[in-house]
């Protein structure tokens, strides 16, 4: 199968909302890529609550939303969680991993634990039964617009292994971070399925919607 797109809804122009959700689904985007930040676990501040639950009210593409906040734990709920979207915790973000994502799959939706770069792979051991999804960080998190870490291909791709070695290769590997359309190319060669596109994939500076969906759909063969 081909890959799938997720793009950066942070880096989406409020003026241009209602003509790019529709471009979206002329496109058949995967999922629209939600940034929750909270200015504690990582030093900005983005979408929230209603954000997300507008999108659902303005489009029918599943949301993906990226928790970037201290203890989850509860406060995944307040997004009211909907069947076929993903929801994606930090593995430093909780001490009770397990029991968020379990918390997360038992509202219907699909659970991804997310992993900052220099966060080693070992910490999925303990819960991929748990899981739906893989959210490779390819930047550090909180700001749009960075280099991507060199050392991500290598690291989809040894994370792509793990998950066949050891029969779980159901799970989706998500990559965000500078997923440009030549980093996209080694990223889906690596083993990546979902691909967030930001400034550099989707939202790119001279091209229409439609010219970067298709370059990075190109890219994602």
């Amino acid at each position: 199968m081909a890959g799938k797109i997720a793009p950066s809804m942070m880096c989406m122009p409020l003026e241009d909302m209602i003509e790019g959700l529709k471009n979206f689904e002329k496109n058949q985007i995967e999922y629209l890529h939600i940034d929750v930040m909270d200015g504690q676990f990582v030093p900005n501040m983005q979408l929230g609550v209603d954000y997300a639950k507008n999108l659902r009210r303005l489009s029918k593409i599943p949301l993906d939303i990226h928790l970037m906040i201290e203890r989850p734990d509860e406060k995944f709920k307040w997004f009211a969680p909907q069947p076929g979207e993903y929801v994606s915790i930090h593995y430093e973000s909780t001490v009770h991993v397990q029991r968020v994502l379990k918390g997360i799959r038992d509202t219907g939706a699909k659970a991804m634990l997310a992993i900052n770069p220099a966060t080693p792979l070992c910490v999925l051991e303990e819960v991929l039964p748990d899981l739906d999804g893989i959210l490779i960080m390819s930047v550090n998190p909180g700001f749009a617009g960075q280099k991507m870490v060199p050392q991500s291909i290598e690291k989809v791709r040894r994370c792509k292994q793990m998950l066949l070695d050891r029969g779980y290769d159901k799970i989706e590997i998500e990559v965000d971070g500078n997923v440009s359309f030549e980093n996209a190319k080694l990223l889906r060669k690596a083993g990546a399925d979902i691909f967030v596109g930001g400034s550099s994939g989707v939202f790119v500076k001279g091209m229409s919607f439609d010219e970067a969906i298709a370059k990075l759909r190109e890219s994602i063969l």
